[in-house]
């Protein structure tokens, strides 16, 4: 009780929270009548003395004078369970403190900090509610602090470029980050920590990016709307959460799941919701042999689409995305994107028929909207443009926002801003109510309401391959695991067979382009290369295109390092295991002890790179072999430079 007292008296004083494990300590304190916070791991400190509170524009700083004037401590120990994705069920146990705060000066405004510390993480959020003369306000900048070693490696792609989250990662250290970068920001601590910087439940707010203040301390960057402030709120209100993912090891943190249990349940009825692997018109059009225009080499005409309907039944592949189909992608398409329509097609594409004759093959139609990232012409036709879809039966939808920035309310914004923010979750919710699934490119960054929207199914949100043929090495897919994909799926367009294009070369082997169907989550995966050269070229690979799913039961980390390569298993719904890796420009072997399985016998398909194969010299070498295990064996599997394997273990019958 006297502990309790002095926070009730305003004195400086702290308070522990605790993971159930005891490993994690989060610690607040109240000092000279402001708000911090310190992590520690193993008693060891990770995140040191940190500043939190608010600039608000035409009000005081919120977060001096501060007195708290109520603690609520209680234990969440539930099983949050997923309608799809990497893993089913999720642990959601933790030790949370909400910290009802005042000030002692006028004009006496209050507000609640909400920690959480779980085994792998430390999460907090503000909730300001309304109170009299204090019903709107406009945020200047958010304080929030994350004080860590300046000597921590960080992963880092750049903030507010003009390619958004596409950029290449680059291996720095704290005290190098002279701009802002992007979430999640993964790093490296001097004792061996893994730590990464992310946030959750991201809503009508700018998107957190980090930078190195003057104090040489990070700090959140909110993306700022087109006049300079950060957002525009109407109270009650609350931020999204802050979140700091923790791992002894880089292969653990992959499976960090925290984001998801820091959203809400569903909001509505989602059983509808199916994953998807899906064929399209779309890679043909990258190396050239269509356009997205309309004229003599246009890619989507109605008898292309009928040609790739009929290519998914004979591939066993149950969807079908169609680019280019609408009208405005006459002459510079990223210029007259304002001129989109979205429920007028080119004359030579009929949807309601490619409709009418992919329903008759059980084939779903992913539609496609490229908005250019004019959002004004988008918004004015969305509610029209998605009933369309809905009255042919489309149910997915992939769209695109190509362009530095976003014209939206007649102003140039940044896509992770504010009113980039609300756009986007505006589409998803028409989705819902329509019944539709999206694929989101040039995204806002996952922050996990894929649990409570779970027809957000992917979303692009950092370079795919598209960047093949000279923009992304090997060691790219080989970050995005410790990365960009800690905030969820992404469509990585993978299977592309035809490595030696001179248009786009890959740098890549042939089994690696099926390993990332493993590597790579996506609640809508692309098997993205043009039907004739699955079928000509390559039918030793088919059985695992076809079979390879989309939705996992549970996920098990093996090996791996930032960077240099990634190992992952992974078991379907249906019991089976796919097993996948991938490394950068040096080849390596890897063990893989499976004792993950369950009792029994399993039947190993084992697609390999050859002994020679080579990203750049022996692209196509490759094995293919099956035996009989059981979980008390291991195997051995080369990966050449650049390369990769991929493993189905099915029950033996």
């Amino acid at each position: 009780m006297f502990k309790w007292a002095k926070w009730l008296n305003g004195k400086d004083t702290e308070k522990e929270i605790v993971s159930p494990n005891g490993r994690n300590k989060c610690t607040v304190a109240l000092k000279s009548k402001q708000i911090f916070y310190k992590v520690d791991r193993d008693n060891k400190p990770i995140v040191g003395l940190s500043r939190l509170g608010f600039d608000i524009c035409g009000e005081k700083m919120l977060g001096n004078n501060l007195r708290v004037i109520r603690i609520v401590t209680k234990n969440i120990d539930e099983t949050v369970e997923m309608l799809w994705g990497e893993d089913r069920l999720i642990k959601n146990k933790c030790q949370e403190v909400a910290f009802y705060c005042a000030e002692d000066q006028e004009p006496k405004r209050i507000f609640t900090l909400r920690f959480r510390v779980y085994d792998n993480a430390v999460a907090f959020r503000y909730e300001i509610p309304p109170q009299p003369k204090f019903q709107q306000i406009t945020i200047a900048d958010e304080l929030t602090e994350f004080n860590i070693d300046l000597n921590t490696t960080v992963w880092k792609i750049p903030a507010y470029q003009p390619d958004r989250y596409e950029y290449n990662y680059e291996k720095a250290t704290v005290y190098d980050l002279n701009h802002s970068v992007h979430t999640p920001l993964t790093m490296k601590t001097p004792n061996g920590c893994y730590l990464s910087l992310h946030e959750a439940a991201l809503y009508n707010y700018g998107a957190a990016t980090i930078k190195l203040s003057a104090e040489n301390k990070l700090k959140t960057d909110i993306t700022p709307l087109s006049d300079g402030t950060k957002a525009h709120v109407s109270l009650p209100f609350e931020t999204p959460w802050r979140l700091i993912m923790i791992a002894d090891s880089a292969i653990e943190l992959t499976t960090n799941r925290v984001m998801y249990c820091l959203n809400d349940p569903p909001r509505g009825d989602f059983s509808w919701v199916r994953t998807l692997k899906f064929i399209g018109i779309w890679w043909a059009m990258y190396v050239g042999e269509w356009t997205w225009a309309p004229g003599e080499r246009h890619g989507a005409t109605t008898q292309h689409a009928k040609e790739y309907i009929d290519a998914a039944v004979r591939l066993g592949i149950p969807g079908v995305l169609i680019e280019g189909w609408n009208d405005g992608w006459e002459g510079d398409w990223l210029e007259n994107g304002i001129n989109n329509s979205f429920t007028k097609s080119t004359p030579d594409f009929d949807l309601a028929e490619v409709a009418r004759y992919a329903r008759a093959r059980s084939v779903e139609i992913v539609g496609h909207h490229e908005t250019v990232g004019f959002v004004d012409n988008y918004e004015k036709q969305l509610e029209e443009a998605y009933n369309f879809y809905a009255a042919n039966g489309v149910h997915f939808i992939k769209t695109g926002y190509a362009g530095s920035q976003i014209l939206i309310h007649g102003r140039r914004e940044y896509h992770h801003s504010q009113a980039g923010v609300n756009h986007y979750q505006k589409t998803v919710e028409l989705a819902a109510k329509k019944h539709i699934c999206l694929d989101i490119h040039e995204p806002i960054k996952g922050t996990g309401i894929e649990r409570t929207w779970p027809n957000l199914l992917t979303r692009e949100g950092a370079r795919g391959q598209e960047y093949e043929g000279g923009a992304i090495s090997p060691s790219h897919a080989c970050y995005l695991p410790y990365t960009r994909l800690l905030s969820g799926g992404m469509d990585y367009t993978n299977g592309i067979f035809d490595l030696a294009n001179s248009v786009k070369r890959m740098s890549t082997t042939l089994t690696r382009q099926i390993a990332y169907f493993i590597t790579i989550y996506s609640g809508m995966a692309m098997a993205a290369d043009r039907p004739y050269i699955y079928e000509e070229r390559f039918k030793d690979m088919l059985k695992f295109l076809r079979d390879v799913p989309t939705n996992f039961e549970r996920t098990v980390p093996l090996a791996g390092e930032v960077g240099e390569y990634y190992v992952v298993a992974r078991k379907a719904r249906n019991g089976d295991w796919y097993v996948g890796g991938v490394t950068d420009e040096t080849g390596r072997k890897v063990n893989i002890g499976l004792n993950f399985l369950d009792e029994g016998i399993y039947r190993a398909e084992i697609y390999a790179d050859s002994n020679d194969a080579h990203y750049r010299d022996n692209q196509f070498g490759h094995t293919i072999t099956a035996k009989n295990v059981s979980k008390n064996e291991s195997i051995e599997l080369y990966m050449a430079p650049g390369g990769g394997f991929a493993i189905r273990l099915s029950r033996s019958k």
